[in-house]
């Protein structure tokens, strides 16, 4: 993977992961109600399940790839087209309001399988890392420490995103509020266009 195409995946990782969810919800209703550490374990659990969506999806894309042959950059087009619309979607919309998680006392073991399970659960998850790599990986030339980067960027992006609402949701023992929504979904936003750009821009090179 290039500089160019790993600053590019960690920006919409990065973004997505800002994004108001259900995990962002769960992150800041366990920090806020039983404390950082509770926050960090459903951090460590949505991580974990992203990494067994990221697994099926790198190595998938192999067998893809052999598939696809020359309708390969076709599928990065449409991806870097598809980020540049969801980038543009969130910033002109505000995101709507949704329902709190209950939040319950329990093991640090207990929030993490919470957070594995929640991101588990996502039937759409599957489908958005099948499409989501390709803009960014060539199965073709990927190697191990190319894998070894993904699995990095996925920690580093996801967990350190979550981390940082568990960390302000902890700090001030209420959850992030609708007013900083907006502002997470705008600035996500922003990053989903020029990370598509970017997917636009390696199509476009020869």
């Amino acid at each position: 993977m290039s500089l160019a195409s790993t600053v590019a995946l960690f920006a919409a990782m990065a973004a997505l992961a800002a994004l108001p969810s259900l995990s962002v919800l769960l992150v800041t209703t366990r920090a806020a109600s039983s404390g950082f550490p509770h926050g960090v374990a459903v951090a460590v659990g949505v991580v974990l399940g992203d990494l067994v969506f990221v697994a099926l999806a790198v190595f998938g894309l192999v067998v893809v790839a052999e598939l696809m042959g020359a309708w390969f950059p076709w599928v990065k087009l449409a991806a870097g087209v598809y980020l540049i619309w969801l980038g543009t979607q969130l910033w002109r919309q505000a995101p709507a309001g949704s329902g709190r998680p209950e939040a319950r006392a329990g093991s640090l073991f207990g929030s993490a399988t919470a957070g594995l399970l929640l991101t588990l659960s996502d039937q759409k998850a599957v489908v958005f890392y099948f499409a989501f790599f390709p803009a960014f990986v060539e199965p073709a030339s990927l190697s191990w420490p190319d894998v070894a980067l993904i699995v990095g960027v996925t920690v580093f992006a996801v967990g350190g995103v979550k981390t940082l609402y568990a960390w302000a949701a902890a700090r001030s023992g209420a959850l992030v509020s609708s007013a900083w929504d907006v502002v997470l979904s705008r600035g996500a936003g922003v990053m989903l266009i020029l990370a598509g750009a970017t997917v636009l821009a390696s199509v476009a090179r020869p």
